[in-house]
């Protein structure tokens, strides 16, 4: 097992996992999306789905809570929290507690996070910082763990505005991305590469998800398709690659995502919705 993988890979994987819970359309597609940006409040139990190799893991547990609200005109807000418990079967059971949130505005040229990861009640990571694009570059300023300003290249896009292109692309019918993706995760100076997979569209008459999603009037009638996001090192060595790891959803069009699966190579974790409440989205002035 890897070493980071303490608390489901501590603030990294938990804060791409909010990555890939959110959707946000940009500002231009907001009057023309089949259906607007949906503010809810989600819980997602955790629960181990398999492990292998010499050091597996015994169990996981944990929960999930995330709400998201906001608009095109004002930004997004994201808050987010993860508690996670590991147990390896030898005596050893780590828990770890992230609590991050993300504002990112509507045109994807600005993003501020924050995140605090506990690993059995210690501090483990604290993150503070804000990434502003321009028109030939990304410029980020960090306040924690330590002040620090570093520049990325411009094609790089924040976590939502990569949602926002998956949706558009699974609308299209477009069955592949690659972006690289800037989340504020590792310590603020981390980037990764990313492929995903977007399979069929899944019928309304073809599957009827058992989990807190059911009866959800908002989702009626909406389009749903399985998203596979796979997160690569970008510093690795050249040639072929394995994901550091990937993450699989069904993702309505209106950003509500469900039916989650996290794949850390030798172990995988499911999350089941267990609560869903969708709130009005306030519009734009």
């Amino acid at each position: 097992m890897r070493g980071r993988a303490i608390g489901l890979l501590g603030a990294a994987g938990a804060g791409l996992l909010a990555t890939a819970l959110t959707a946000v359309p940009g500002p231009s597609e907001v009057a023309n999306a089949t259906s607007p940006l949906a503010s809810h409040r989600a819980v997602y139990d955790l629960k181990l789905l398999r492990t292998q190799g010499k050091r597996g893991l015994q169990s996981v547990r944990g929960r999930i809570l995330y709400d998201f609200s906001g608009n095109a005109c004002e930004g997004y807000v994201l808050q987010f929290r993860q508690v996670s418990e590991l147990d390896t079967g030898e005596g050893k059971v780590a828990l770890s507690d992230l609590r991050a949130s993300t504002w990112e505005d509507g045109a994807a040229k600005d993003f501020r996070f924050s995140s605090q990861n506990y690993v059995n009640d210690q501090m483990a990571n604290n993150v503070d910082g804000r990434a502003e694009r321009s028109t030939d570059k990304v410029a980020v300023g960090l306040t924690k763990p330590k002040q620090e300003n570093f520049n990325l290249e411009a094609d790089i896009v924040f976590p939502t505005e990569h949602m926002r292109r998956i949706i558009e692309a699974a609308r299209e019918g477009k069955g592949m991305l690659e972006f690289p993706v800037y989340d504020g995760s590792e310590n603020g100076e981390h980037v990764y590469n990313t492929l995903t997979v977007i399979g069929r569209e899944i019928p309304a008459s073809e599957s009827s998800p058992a989990d807190a999603t059911a009866g959800q009037t908002a989702l009626a009638g909406l389009k749903r398709w399985p998203v596979t996001i796979s997160y690569f090192d970008r510093v690795s060595a050249r040639g072929e690659q394995t994901p550091v790891y990937a993450i699989s959803f069904e993702i309505y069009e209106n950003g509500v995502s469900r039916a989650l699966t996290l794949d850390y190579g030798d172990f995988a974790v499911s999350g089941e919705m267990s609560k869903l409440e969708m709130s009005p989205s306030r519009p734009c002035p």
